[in-house]
């Protein structure tokens, strides 16, 4: 008779942390690479991951740090490492927690690459909608820009997530914590043009409820749907490098600059706190700059 496989400590813990806190594949994923990246190098020294010191665990993030891993970088991977002693401690598999007295490094705030209206306009335009693969290409960058979803929140959903008689989307955000968004009636007309006529649905993936799919019916992945965001992004916006996430951050900016309320977009972007939100204040000059023209006294030129 065959013996189960023992699970490794990595595992165990990220199994016990996805059922505990609802955590998303993706966030799991990343905790699970930082630690068995972790236990990897510790290994290469003969060092077990349970018998590790803060030393150690030091002289590894200073690695890191020489292989050009930016401060945001080093500090999500100490949280993954913190995250996994503070249990392996609960759990009293370690007598004392090594990691408790390692502080994060500190952030350098960066500020949102600033788009313009007409640049998103330029990018919304790129596709070559002659085509299904150009019309959901087009499809998802509309989406995006008209509700600032993550990428990985657009990639997930499923049909019945978006109620077309009242233009809504319901998005399954971080926390599993669930937020209603508005389409607006542009991205409402792509996306029906999309299901209607141009989303592939071969017999064998005919139970497929995902709302993007590649022409061979699967699941249009996260990876895929960055590469094509910055694949159009060069070619529209060739003087700026920017990420998908860019599209989010204009979803907001815009907002702000058409006068919509601070705490209303910290609810669309499904933000925890408001004090993450508040970056986008930086970037959204032109409401503030017109505001003063208009009102004060001496304000105009």
């Amino acid at each position: 008779m065959q013996t189960q496989r023992k699970k490794s400590l990595v595992t165990e813990y990220c199994d016990q942390i996805w059922i505990e806190r609802g955590l998303s594949k993706n966030t799991i994923s990343s905790y699970s690479s930082d630690l068995h990246k972790l236990e990897s190098w510790l290994y290469s020294k003969n060092i077990s991951l349970l018998k590790c010191s803060d030393v150690d665990l030091n002289l590894y993030l200073a690695k890191k740090f020489e292989e050009g891993c930016s401060s945001s970088s080093i500090n999500r991977i100490l949280s993954s490492i913190k995250g996994f002693f503070v249990w392996a401690s609960k759990m009293r598999k370690i007598d004392s927690n090594p990691s408790e007295l390692i502080d994060s490094p500190k952030l350098k705030r960066k500020l949102p690459i600033n788009l313009s209206e007409e640049d998103i306009t330029n990018l919304l335009n790129t596709p070559d909608t002659s085509n299904s693969a150009g019309i959901r290409d087009r499809c998802i960058l509309e989406i995006l820009y008209a509700t600032g979803l993550r990428v990985s929140e657009l990639t997930d959903l499923s049909m019945n997530q978006v109620d077309v008689e009242r233009g809504l989307v319901r998005v399954i955000g971080k926390g599993n914590k669930e937020r209603i968004i508005p389409l607006g009636e542009k991205a409402m007309n792509w996306y029906l043009n999309y299901i209607t006529h141009h989303r592939e649905v071969p017999v064998a993936s005919k139970n497929n409820n995902r709302i993007f799919l590649t022409n061979k019916g699967k699941n249009f992945s996260r990876k895929a749907c960055w590469s094509m965001i910055c694949k159009y992004s060069k070619i529209a916006i060739p003087n700026k490098n920017i990420s998908p996430h860019a599209l989010r951050h204009a979803f907001a900016t815009h907002l702000l600059n058409n006068g919509a309320d601070l705490r209303a977009v910290q609810l669309l972007l499904g933000h925890s706190s408001l004090s993450t939100t508040q970056i986008y204040t930086h970037v959204a000059k032109e409401r503030l700059q017109a505001f003063h023209s208009q009102h004060h006294p001496r304000g105009k030129m």
